[in-house]
């Protein structure tokens, strides 16, 4: 080809830039298009599942908390109210893991806490990150709303209005209704298919406890929405309905706990006694009208979200303030088992009610001597003497007729042995030896003058005090050993009854009425005969027993410590009268109502300090207008004058 042509000649090395381009634009086309197409299908094909995909992550599933029921005394007095309250909840998931030193840093300082415990809070949660975390309760109200303003800087912290127990009597009631506190992880293992949440409040003791089902109610279920922070924006639909928590009308009426506390707090500062016990009971239904266990606690300490410096002080206190004594502390009963020996002997026929055996200053065994109390005893004497007189001669010899099987089978036909029952938790059944009892702990049987020390109450004898007020009470009506209950009825929000508890009977007694009338007449010569001093001058009747009951370690004198017991009842008509002006014929009947025992720790009184305890009780209950306690009896020194 010549040069004169004028078409430009093309070499190799354009030939191959020119492929290069075409490649190049290609690619681009195919890029474009991919690119293209995958707009297309996300905006287009597939709007609609992540539509559904955003939304769901916008909005989240949630409880409806409700409000825990509320606890009233026998005529309808508020004893435990919900009053509104701050909760700082956390929702891990929301937390980035590199702003939790920060954050729990800041929640530290606004809350009084330690960031360190924030911090083991969150890590010891056993439930899912994306469940709230209670961070702290009862939190004040400036305290709350600064959090809340700062919720920008603290991802994944919110404040809510939540509720708190507000216990309105605080100690007086503490054993009885018990507390809540937050939901434990072994707890939450076992509660969460029943709808609780990680950061839960669970009845913890007393009947918070016992009736936790009742007074939680049952949690609703809502969808709501969330902003991007994770708060909730607003409530999009009810998934499940929320049911309000049942209340609880006691049996308890608040005025005899009062009066009770008020006796056993005296007798208690007098004497500076460390433990007590008063109940109260209708003994035709097996109501309790006051149960109080000193010393005791503030409620409001665990409602409040106790302190670990609290809590200690509580644990660690020797007298144990968080027992409640009347069901979870057993003592020998002393004299007032004779109650037991006695009506046992009378119906199995070892004696007869008019039948006088000799009390003497002691029996023996062998070398060993078992000694009367008074050192003299009191001759002859009938179940009516022995009994008023508390001969421990008389019973030792009773006890021996009777024999340790037969004694401890009148002991459990009498509720001794076995939890009452009784709706709160912690109950102990106490101890009553019997041969069988015997050869399993020891591979022998009972000794005779163990036989002997059953029978007054002592030795291997444990009972608790409701126990003991609860045989009293079949005793005082007649032969009817009831359950003890602490609450009458179940209401809803309204007001209706859910649940109505009627009285109920554990066994009938296989007494003989008059067995019983005898030893409830017994019981009226124990103060007639003036053992328990000027009880009998009371313008009231009442009948009842005494009871030193020894147990610890001998002193240098050889002398060992002794608890005061006093167990009684009033007929239905208690004012003395003219015709009956001994009271016989008024405790022969089966009207009594009201049985009451006390029980003073470790006296060591001049007298039987739970009688003065008693006889101040109903002074006040009945509005005696008199005054007959005797102050020399609560002095320290050694009932029988050793």
């Amino acid at each position: 080809m010549s040069a004169s042509s004028g078409a430009p000649l093309q070499t190799p090395g354009d030939r191959r830039r020119s492929g290069r381009f075409i490649a190049f634009g290609i690619a681009i086309v195919l890029v474009v298009g991919a690119l293209g197409f995958r707009m297309y299908d996300l905006q287009v094909l597939q709007a609609g599942r992540y539509t559904t995909l955003a939304r769901a992550q916008r909005m989240a599933t949630e409880p409806i908390r409700v409000q825990r029921g509320l606890i009233y005394d026998r005529r309808g007095r508020k004893l435990v109210e919900n009053i509104p309250s701050f909760t700082v909840r956390l929702r891990p998931a929301d937390l980035p893991y590199t702003q939790r030193e920060r954050v729990a840093a800041r929640l530290a300082e606004l809350l009084d806490l330690s960031a360190e415990g924030i911090i083991q809070t969150l890590d010891r949660s056993r439930s899912s990150k994306y469940d709230p975390i209670r961070i702290a309760i009862d939190v004040p109200t400036d305290t709350a709303r600064l959090i809340a303003e700062e919720h920008a800087s603290l991802p994944g912290v919110w404040v809510e209005l939540d509720s708190r127990r507000n216990y309105l009597f605080g100690p007086l009631v503490s054993h009885v209704l018990g507390w809540t506190g937050r939901i434990s992880g072994e707890e939450f293992g076992r509660l969460k298919d029943d709808g609780y949440l990680p950061d839960d409040t669970i009845g913890k003791a007393g009947l918070e406890l016992t009736f936790e089902e009742e007074l939680r109610g049952r949690y609703g279920l809502q969808e709501v929405q969330r902003d991007g922070s994770g708060r909730v924006v607003r409530a999009l639909r009810t998934i499940r309905e929320p049911q309000e928590g049942r209340s609880l009308v006691l049996t308890i009426d608040l005025q005899v706990q009062k009066e009770a506390e008020r006796a056993l707090k005296w007798a208690m500062n007098v004497v500076g006694l460390r433990r007590g016990v008063f109940i109260v009971m209708d003994p035709q239904t097996g109501e309790v009208l006051a149960m109080v266990s000193l010393p005791s606690y503030d409620n409001n300490l665990f409602a409040r979200g106790i302190s670990t410096t609290d809590f200690r002080r509580l644990v660690n206190d020797r007298d144990r303030p968080l027992i409640n004594l009347a069901i979870s502390e057993q003592e020998p009963p002393g004299s007032t088992y004779k109650l037991i020996t006695g009506t046992g002997a009378l119906q199995d026929r070892r004696i007869t009610a008019q039948q006088k055996l000799l009390t003497k200053p002691f029996l023996q065994i062998g070398r060993w001597k078992y000694w009367e109390w008074n050192k003299e005893g009191w001759g002859p004497c009938d179940m009516n003497c022995g009994f008023g007189h508390s001969s421990d001669t008389y019973f030792y010899q009773v006890a021996g007729r009777l024999g340790i099987d037969r004694l401890g089978y009148w002991a459990q036909e009498f509720g001794f042995g076995r939890r009452t029952g009784i709706d709160l938790p912690g109950e102990v059944p106490g101890i009553i030896p019997t041969n069988t009892w015997a050869r399993r702990l020891f591979g022998r049987d009972i000794y005779a003058g163990e036989v002997y020390q059953a029978g007054i109450g002592q030795g291997f004898n444990m009972v608790t005090a409701l126990q003991l007020i609860n045989a009293y009470a079949a005793l005082a009506n007649g032969g009817t050993l009831y359950r003890p209950q602490l609450v009458r009825r179940v209401v809803d929000e309204s007001g209706r009854v859910v649940r109505d508890f009627e009285p109920d009977v554990i066994r009938e007694l296989s007494v003989d009425p008059e067995v019983l009338r005898t030893m409830r007449v017994a019981a009226r010569n124990v103060l007639v005969i003036r053992h328990t001093y000027n009880l009998v001058d009371l313008p009231i009747v009442v009948a009842g027993k005494s009871g030193t009951a020894e147990f610890g370690i001998r002193d240098s004198k050889g002398r060992l410590p002794f608890h005061s017991w006093f167990v009684g009842f009033t007929p239905s008509s208690p004012r003395k009268d003219s015709w009956d002006p001994y009271g016989f014929e008024a405790v022969k009947e089966t009207d009594a109502e009201l049985v009451f025992l006390a029980f003073a720790f470790d006296s060591r009184t001049r007298g039987n300090a739970a009688t003065e305890i008693v006889k101040y009780f109903l002074q006040l209950h009945y509005d005696l207008k008199v005054d007959l306690r005797e102050t020399w009896i609560l002095q320290r020194d050694n009932f029988y004058g050793q």
